[in-house]
């Protein structure tokens, strides 16, 4: 049984996955990564399964990365680091090319690792409330084995406003971005996904999933070159001493005192 995640499946073949770590924000440890790949594979492989609506146990939909998990990456060695950030892009990678209908629903707010996980739905509706931010720079890394999965979402001219500036923004702007289809409010968020969800249930499986796979086609590839490009550029924020920097002023509850910076 997974620890980390959830999945229940309806009498229609809707399965519900939910990231399950609610006293974490639902934060991306080596655990929940590892169940999320395994997930999407048998989810995939399900052909009872119609559509996948994903959302967070809480009031967050994803925090990101677990700061505890990173900051063991810091102290690793470079084939750890790169091996452990490898497994969150191929997770995101096994999620983005799900072979089903991937729904967000996302509860709650979401920063850093948890707007790739936004990013890698097909349809993602957002609580109106919520905050949204790549945050990772604060903490002196870089939003890296995320940023196909984004760029592919937003563009790089949207992306360019908020993805290396920390800047927190709401529903509204996540929805002008691209990176939420619409924003409603919280209780609204369950008639939402039915809507998302009803033309599904009347088309073919085949289809879709034939139909999603040629979209991805016609995208940028995000294949094992920019998989492993990304991990590295992971790895390497790791080794800087803005990454160790930050990360400890996050456990010091202190503000980070940047190498160099004026």
């Amino acid at each position: 049984m997974p620890e980390t995640i959830r999945i229940e499946t309806d009498d229609r073949g809707v399965a519900t996955l939910t990231l399950a770590r609610p006293e974490k924000h639902n934060a991306l440890n080596a655990l929940m990564i590892s169940e999320l790949t395994e997930a999407a594979a048998t989810l995939g492989a399900d052909a009872s399964v119609r559509a996948v609506v994903m959302t967070g146990e809480g009031k967050s939909f994803c925090a990101g990365g677990d700061l505890g998990w990173m900051q063991a990456q810091i102290e690793a060695d470079r084939e750890t680091r790169i091996a452990e950030a490898m497994g969150l892009a191929r997770m995101l990678d096994a999620l983005n090319t799900l072979p089903k209908p991937l729904i967000g629903k996302v509860n709650g707010q979401a920063f850093g690792g948890g707007m790739g996980m936004m990013s890698v739905c097909d349809v993602a509706v957002g609580a109106e409330g919520a905050l949204f931010g790549f945050t990772e720079v604060r903490l002196g890394l870089i939003p890296a084995t995320i940023s196909p999965f984004v760029h592919a979402k937003m563009g790089e001219a949207k992306a360019r406003e908020v993805f290396f500036s920390a800047r927190l923004f709401d529903g509204a702007e996540a929805v002008r971005l691209g990176l939420l289809s619409r924003a409603v409010p919280a209780d609204a968020l369950d008639d939402a996904m039915e809507f998302e969800l009803a033309p599904y249930l009347t088309a073919s499986p085949q289809a879709v999933a034939a139909s999603k796979a040629l979209l991805r086609r016609l995208g940028s590839p995000i294949d094992e070159t920019v998989t492993r490009m990304t991990a590295e550029a992971l790895a390497d924020a790791w080794e800087t001493p803005d990454g160790a920097e930050g990360i400890d002023a996050f456990f010091a509850r202190r503000k980070p005192v940047w190498p160099g910076a004026a």
